[in-house]
């Protein structure tokens, strides 16, 4: 199968439809506050109990799912963290605020090692372009994102993900750790697929969690998934028993590289004339002091299709076309005027004279597939006398 074979049938099998149940993420912050609310009353001792159950996609009463709507910024951990505590305890809620505090942990370990990133993504490319090489990798490949290995859970994971954009914390471990040492898979093309289907795909989260998983986030440590834990916490939906790997040793790997200092976010004059740049990081004005700042125009920028040399699938596509489209009314209703979407940073200084700006404001942006863009556009501006 070559590299071109198989990008058509990948695309073909995030398409197929199935009878699995939705779970509804509507893409709006109203939704995400509703679920937030809905979600508060269960988020002391009862989810400390039941948050390990992966209880099947059509029933995620025992975890939050407020994690397609984090990813954006659409809802904030701070949010999340007062509505929790304004109702329980920190000891009673404590097993939920660690889940809320350990995507704050990923995100800043690898935004103080940008490298690990940027590495991940050549081996990614390295590997798919193996894949036109490779007939024995590409169809191993295939099987396993298409679900038909004939592990009967790890293929009904397979085809949630790319169906609902959804698994539970604990599937996405048992995966992992059967795609990397069961079906002896590059842990890179399964980070690629879960970025690219999970609606709450986060650089650092999903690269490290992989890397976890694997043995080398934390040094030969690795998750190995057992039958009998995948039996209990699905209920005896799967039981998957002698056909895992048993004891595999964790992968090895370059020593995690040493914490590099973070970026100093430039000082705006808020009075200055500005053009305001959404991207995936910040789809939502509600943590934005725009009253205080002078906006003249606004770019959402829709880069959905950088986060991998493979189609992103259709749930997270509608999921971020919707929030983009929440963001671009609320743009109206509040500034008076409509913003643009671009599916590129180049052309900032072209937008920004268009508008009238004199300066370009860009809420922060973590490691990731949509900071690698900022250095050219930062540049463009540069040349260009814009701020």
């Amino acid at each position: 199968m070559t590299f071109q074979q198989y990008r058509r049938v990948a695309t073909h099998m995030t398409k197929t439809n199935t009878d699995l149940p939705a779970i509804s993420w509507q893409p709006t912050r109203h939704a995400a506050l509703s679920r937030l609310a809905a979600f508060v009353p269960n988020a002391g001792r009862q989810y400390a109990a039941r948050r390990n159950y992966d209880l099947g996609p059509d029933d995620r009463s025992n975890v939050s799912v407020l994690s397609p709507w984090v990813r954006y910024r659409v809802i904030h951990e701070t949010e999340i963290l007062s509505a929790v505590l304004g109702r329980y305890s920190l000891s009673t809620a404590e097993k939920f605020i660690q889940e809320v505090f350990w995507r704050g942990y990923f995100k800043g370990w690898l935004e103080q090692r940008p490298q690990v990133w940027r590495s991940y993504c050549m081996e990614r490319d390295q590997l798919f372009a193996r894949l036109d090489e490779d007939d024995a990798l590409a169809a191993r490949y295939a099987e396993a994102v298409s679900g038909q290995t004939g592990i009967d859970c790890f293929d009904a994971w397979a085809t949630e993900l790319t169906q609902t954009g959804y698994l539970h914390n604990h599937a996405r471990m048992w995966f992992a750790s059967i795609w990397i040492f069961t079906l002896q898979l590059p842990w890179q093309l399964g980070a690629d697929f879960f970025y690219r289907h999970l609606l709450d795909g986060d650089p650092a989260s999903n690269t490290c969690s992989w890397r976890w998983v694997a043995g080398l986030h934390t040094r030969g440590k690795n998750y190995v998934a057992r039958a009998s834990n995948i039996e209990r916490y699905t209920e005896a939906r799967f039981n998957p028993k002698g056909q895992l790997a048993s004891d595999p040793a964790p992968l090895h790997g370059e020593d995690n590289p040493p914490r590099s200092h973070l970026p100093v976010p430039a000082s705006i004059d808020r009075s200055v004339p500005s053009l305001l740049v959404l991207h995936e990081d910040q789809l939502s004005l509600a943590h934005l002091p725009l009253g205080d700042w002078n906006i003249k125009g606004v770019l959402i920028a829709d880069l959905l299709d950088r986060r991998s040399p493979m189609a992103v699938g259709d749930p997270v596509r509608a999921h971020v076309t919707g929030l983009i489209a929440e963001c671009h009314n609320a743009i109206k209703d509040r500034l008076g005027f409509n913003a643009s979407v671009v599916t590129s940073l180049d052309g900032l200084a072209s937008h920004a004279r268009a508008c009238g700006a004199k300066q370009v404001i860009v809420p922060y942006v973590p490691t990731g597939h949509v900071a690698d863009e900022i250095p050219a556009a930062l540049a463009e501006l540069e040349t260009s006398g814009i701020g």
